[in-house]
Formats: C-alpha cells, structure tokens, sequence
C-alpha cells in the first residue's frame, strides 16, 4: 500500500476514535429591573397625597404616600432584587414643585435623583417651565440666574444632573440637532449573556401649549411616533435586543383606574403605541398623573407591547420585568407592578389618612432625609410665614372642575385687577396644584398658599368680546379625557351642556345677573400661561391687553386671604351642568 494511502486509512481511524465535540448550549434569557418613576414634581416631602389600591376580598384601601427619602428607599428594595438594573424617569422631574424645592430652583430634586441613582429622564413639558437655558442649566450646573429664585443657595456651585435628560423630540430651530441626546444604551453582562437595551426619551409634541412661549423660542417639538421610529435602526445597528421608550405623554383608565390595571383605557398615548416600531417592547409614559399597566392586547394591538405608569408626586414606583433572549437578541417576556410608596400618615382636606398595614412601609433613606432636612431648614422662614385665616379648607371639584379652590383664586385674581377695570377673573383648574387646607386654627401660610400656584406666573388684563368669552369656555371641552372648566370669578355664571356637540356645549353665560352680550366689550383677567393659550385655550392670544402687568397670580391670592380677618370660602357653583331637551 502506498505510503498516501496509508496515512489516509490512519487518519480516518484517528477521526472515528476521537472523543465527540460537545455543543454547548444556548445561554438561557437574562432577567432585567427597569425602576420607572415620573412627573415627581419636586415632592421632596411627603406630599399629602394617597393611592387607592385593591384589597383582597374586594373593596379598596388608601394608602399614604410619597417623599423622596421613602421613595429611595423603595427604589432600592426593587433593585436589590436584580442583578441588572437600570433606573427612569419619563419626565416632569422638575417644574410645579412645592416651595421647599421651587424657591432653590430646584436643585435640591436634582440633587435627590443623583443621589437615588437614576439613570436617564425623559424630559417632560414642566422641566421647560423656566426655559431652556435653565434646562441646560439642570444639566451641565452651574450658577447663572435664568429664573426668578437665586441658583446655589446651598451648593455653590451646583454641580447639575448626574444622569442623562432625553430629548429625542426637541430640535433646536437653528438645525444643530437635539436640545439633549434622543437615545441611549445600557449593556448588561458579558460574553454570551451579554444583551444590550437602547432607551428614547422624549416629552410630548403639545409641549409648546404648556410652558410659556418666551421660554422655549429656540426649540421645536416633533411628532413623537415618528421620531421614535427614526431612531431604532441606530439602536438595534448598536445592539440593541430591546428597546424601551421612555415618553412624557400617557393616558387615563376608566372605571376603578387602579395602579396596576388598563380598564377602558384611552389618551393620546395609545394613539402614538399604535404607530410605533414593533421593535419597541416597553413604553413607560407620564404627563396625566394617573397610573396604569397595559400589555399589548389591552391596548388593541397585535404584538407584545408594555405600557405603564406611575401616577406622580413618587407615590407609586414602577418594577419591569424584562426576560431577554441573547441568543434570539429579543424580549421574551415583559411584566409590571405599580408599588405604592408607603410614608406618612397625614391630614388633608378630604380628613386623615393613616398608615394602612396592608401594604409594606418603607423606612426613610437616612442620607436623602437628611439632605431634604437642610433645605426644609432654610426654606422655614418663607414657608412658615402667616398669610392668613381661611374659614375651612379649600379644595378642588376635581375632574377638571375648579371648585372651591378654583372660585377662591378667581376671586382674589379679579379683586388684584380691579382698578384696570377687571370684570371677571378665569383660572385653569389644572394650573391649581393642591389642595389649600389651614391648621386646626384655621391660619394658612405662605407654604400652602405657594402649594396652590407654584408657576409665578402673572396676571393679565384682556379685552374680549361677549363672543370670545364664549369660545374660549367652549375649548375647554375640546378633549373630553382631559375637559377642563374654567373657574369664575363672583359675579359671572354659566351654564353647559355635555350632550351638544364640542364647539356648542355652553348654552347660558351672565354677569351679575345680566345674560352676556356676545357684541358687547369685557374686561377678562387671566394669568399669563391662559393669555398665551395655554392648555389649549388659543381664544385668549386674541384678546387685547388692557393694562400694564403689575401683579403676579400667587401675590393676588396671598393679598386676597389677608385682606380681612377670616377669609370665607365661596361654594357656589358658578360653572354649572345642565342637560337640556333637544
């Protein structure tokens, strides 16, 4: 036999006695925490506010909730439970916020969340309240005054945000790109377990209509589904195996509207899932204030998609689940629970509300408590100042109604612009951001009352037509999910009908008595937010000024309490629905 032969029958031989090569198996999914928050509004403290949650056996309880030294301490009992995790926010950190955070331009709620460890927020339409340069400000610190309240009272310098604002909507008008990054990526493990989430942070495109224009004239707001989708090509060509969208902009539930449900749900934000790349697994929304976990079946699609929220002020905290396959590059399985953050018990305009044991309560995190207990310290002199004596508390209707509170500050708005001739004096229940309720002896000081309008923003004198007057009620309809009446000042009265077709539901507008002349001429004061067509209320830019801004909205209303000994709360319903035969 030849000697090639040979070699040939050898290695043959060779082959068939070596050991087997062993395939090893695919690596199994890994397991991701994503801790979701937003529109925390600077709650530094407890706020004073519940969540009703289901109990078993049915009926429902209110749970005390809130304050960033709880809600640290609750974000990382929730983390502890991951190996990877990963902490957001889907906007409205900053902005409306109660005075122990506002006056000290919110650096201490910045402050907060660096100490937390969150890792991205997605900027929402408050964090534009005072403009973008101190947006940028938030981000990069720095001592430059760009609001009303004196920056690095307490951090000289204030050193910024040590986790990443998202953008990806917010264009700058010069065309330089984005105010902020749009997206960002996150790689968890290594080697064959290695998988990678991108995240996109936007606000919502109506921004514009919610902050004051002088504010944000260098930037513009995009369409939110489409850049979202623009985006994920760059996230997956990174490796990205899922891909969450963290996005100012949510919806509401019909119904009992539990933390951890999606009943009847509806809001601009299923519109905008409906038109998102199936790449995008997970959305964790904001804006409505209210909380809700979806899936993609409940929102009427036909993929797997997770939607959530965590209601606001860090009463509720969001845990996601997400089951990633590294083999696959895909999320296998996505879930959520909305977690009250247990505190405080407390006492507020609707009664007293105790610790409920049903639920866990979480120990304050002692280095944010003694954090937040600094700036509460310097901020006493202000707060604790006496305005006044109220003869009750002072509350809102709620479901976009004024109430009480709304008549209150209509009162004080028109007394504040009177001598311009003010007739009657409109607010946006929405701009109202807390309950006024007195101590136990009825006083109320300047904290409280800054609770109330924490925006500065000033009044404004119009003239408008009996007409304009009417329109301008009328767009408050105009989206029914978040309809919004107008509060009234004493004197004016009106009446609408929700059965009549949106543009047609006020039916009955008088001024002491007196039907409004939809030709005739009236002066209309409202704050400067409202006259530049804030929350949708365009009807107002065309009013023309009748006199100099002098007074500031939370000025009026401390004026008005102080103005006699024991100011009476107005409980009429000035606003009125009616149903009438057709």
């Amino acid at each position: 036999m030849k000697r090639a032969a040979i070699a040939s029958v050898l290695a043959l031989l060779a082959a068939a006695c070596a050991t087997p090569r062993t395939v090893s198996a695919p690596p199994g999914p890994v397991t991701i925490g994503v801790i979701a928050i937003n529109d925390f509004h600077g709650n530094l403290e407890p706020p004073k506010l519940s969540v009703i949650m289901p109990i078993e056996g049915g009926g429902t309880a209110a749970v005390p909730a809130g304050g960033a030294a709880w809600l640290a301490s609750a974000i990382g009992s929730l983390r502890a439970k991951y190996e990877n995790h990963v902490t957001v926010s889907a906007g409205d950190l900053v902005g409306a916020s109660p005075l122990v955070s506002a006056i000290f331009a919110d650096e201490p709620t910045i402050g907060v969340m660096n100490s937390i460890g969150l890792d991205f927020d997605a900027v929402g339409n408050h964090e534009f309240d005072s403009g973008t340069a101190e947006l940028l400000r938030k981000q990069n610190g720095g001592c430059d005054p760009f609001t009303k309240w004196q920056p690095c009272q307490l951090e000289k310098p204030f050193k910024g945000a040590t986790f990443r604002f998202l953008a990806a909507n917010v264009k700058r008008r010069d065309g330089s790109g984005t105010l902020f990054p749009g997206s960002a990526i996150r790689t968890f493990g290594t080697g064959p377990r290695k998988v990678t989430v991108g995240f996109i942070g936007m606000t919502l495109k109506g921004t514009s209509s919610l902050v004051t224009a002088k504010g944000i004239e260098d930037v513009m707001f995009t369409d939110e589904a489409e850049t979202a989708n623009a985006l994920v090509p760059a996230l997956k060509a990174q490796g990205a195996d899922a891909v969450v969208l963290l996005i100012h902009e949510g919806g509401v539930q019909s119904g009992s509207g539990f933390p951890g449900g999606c009943e009847g749900f509806s809001g601009a934000i299923r519109a905008i899932a409906e038109k998102l790349d199936p790449a995008i697994d997970v959305i964790v929304s904001g804006h409505t204030h209210r909380a809700y976990v979806c899936d993609g079946a409940q929102l009427g699609l036909a993929r797997p998609l997770l939607l959530t929220s965590a209601g606001m002020g860090g009463t509720l905290v969001t845990e996601i689940t997400l089951e990633v396959d590294p083999a696959a590059d895909r999320v296998i399985s996505a879930r959520a629970t909305n977690w009250p953050v247990q505190s405080v018990a407390y006492t507020g305009a609707k009664g007293s509300v105790p610790i409920n044991s049903g639920f866990d309560r979480f120990e304050p995190n002692r280095e944010i408590a003694e954090y937040v207990a600094r700036y509460v310290k310097a901020a006493e002199p202000t707060a604790t100042a006496r305005v006044g004596t109220l003869s009750g508390p002072a509350a809102q209707a709620g479901s976009g109604m004024g109430g009480p509170l709304g008549n209150l500050v209509a009162d004080a708005q028109l007394a504040a612009t009177k001598a311009d001739g003010a007739q009657i004096a409109f607010t946006n229940p929405f701009g109202l951001r807390a309950d006024l309720v007195p101590e136990a002896d009825g006083s109320v000081n300047f904290g409280a009352v800054f609770a109330v309008q924490p925006f500065s923003n000033m009044l404004v004198t119009l003239d408008l037509t009996g007409a304009q007057i009417k329109a301008a009620l009328e767009q408050g309809f105009m989206t029914p999910r978040r309809e919004q009446v107008l509060a009234a000042s004493q004197g004016f009265s009106w009446t609408f009908d929700r059965s009549r077709p949106i543009g047609d539901r006020v039916v009955m507008m008088a001024l002491n008595g007196t039907l409004i002349d939809p030709a005739a001429h009236y002066r209309v004061t409202v704050n400067t937010f409202l006259a530049g067509g804030g929350d949708g209320f365009t009807v107002f830019t065309q009013g023309r000024q009748a006199a100099g801004i002098k007074v500031g909205d939370l000025e009026a209303l401390e004026a008005w309490i102080k103005a006699v000994p024991v100011r009476g709360i107005p409980q009429e319903e000035r606003a009125i629905a009616v149903t009438l035969p057709r």
